[in-house]
């Protein structure tokens, strides 16, 4: 039969034997690090992207053996056709799946769509990227209502990838107290108002992610988001790609590496928990970074 990956041990997979190796590794990774517990709604962030509609198909599968729900959010950022085209590739497959959906829109929440609030900032001379606001403004719903659907868990597509891209921005930024946040469990300890997040892919590889949805033919749209040309996560993902195809096993180095010091980390940086003074969001200041940057727009 036909090899469709081969393991850097040299081992080559079959689609069937890479199908059952992906999953086990997924599970391996919601089991080892506690992500489902009976009786857990978990709420999966779904961007009809491949990452998120992969970690959605397989938690809906291991929910089941748990006794444990799992629904879909999608957020609609308001990015032209690249938007209504994942939004109708995440309906379409809930919706073949069996799975609840859960839907809301930037211009619901906020008023406006991110290249709006982009370039309503530029205005002002606030250079913010597209990925900032988005990210920033994306997670303050996804916690809102994961408090309103009464989800006890967040579970998000980050890849392998993802997380080393993430470790190395923040080095490069010297942002050390926001490494304790990330790992396969987000946050530093409990906070009140806060779900916790999970990772299922976490171990994964966006190669791997990629090739799963690709095997099981997902109705995904495998295009980068136009508005992330210039954002500064693409360029350090170019880089690490870049010296993991000359240094193989880079990105697992990263990521493990850090794995090992995280508690460590976790241990120095404890963190005040705060409560946003506009919206009571939790916050890591007296006003959140989207109360802010609302004020920014609106002022």
């Amino acid at each position: 039969m036909k090899t469709v990956f081969t393991l850097p041990s040299g081992e080559k997979l079959t689609k069937d034997k890479f199908l059952k190796y992906f999953e086990r590794k997924v599970r391996k990774t919601t089991r080892t690090n506690k992500m489902i517990e009976k009786g857990d709604k978990i709420l999966v962030a779904c961007s009809g992207g491949k990452d998120s509609t992969v970690a959605l198909y397989l938690l809906s599968k291991i929910v089941k053996e748990a006794r444990a729900e799992v629904e879909a959010f999608f957020i609609d950022v308001e990015i032209g056709e690249y938007s209504k085209i994942n939004q109708k590739n995440i309906r379409k497959f809930c919706k073949d799946n069996g799975i609840k959906l859960h839907e809301t829109s930037f211009k619901k929440e906020f008023g406006y769509g991110v290249c709006y609030i982009r370039d309503s900032l530029r205005e002002k001379d606030i250079k913010w990227k597209s990925c900032t606001i988005c990210g920033i403004m994306k997670r303050y719903i996804l916690n809102k209502y994961a408090k309103t659907l009464k989800a006890t868990k967040l579970a998000t597509g980050h890849n392998l990838d993802d997380e080393a891209q993430s470790i190395i921005m923040n080095m490069f930024k010297n942002s050390a107290k926001v490494l304790p946040r990330l790992g396969p469990v987000t946050g530093i300890k409990a906070q009140k108002g806060f779900i916790p997040r999970i990772k299922p892919l976490y171990f994964c590889t966006e190669e791997e992610s990629k090739l799963f949805s690709n095997l099981l033919n997902f109705p995904v749209l495998y295009d980068e988001c136009p508005c992330r040309v210039d954002a500064y996560r693409r360029q350090v993902g170019i880089m690490l790609d870049d010296f993991d195809k000359h240094h193989s096993g880079t990105k697992n180095g990263i990521v493990n590496s850090f794995l090992e010091i995280l508690p460590s980390l976790k241990s120095k940086y404890k963190g005040e928990v705060k409560v946003c003074k506009k919206c009571g969001e939790p916050s890591a200041n007296d006003v959140c970074n989207t109360c802010n940057l609302l004020s920014k727009i609106i002022g």
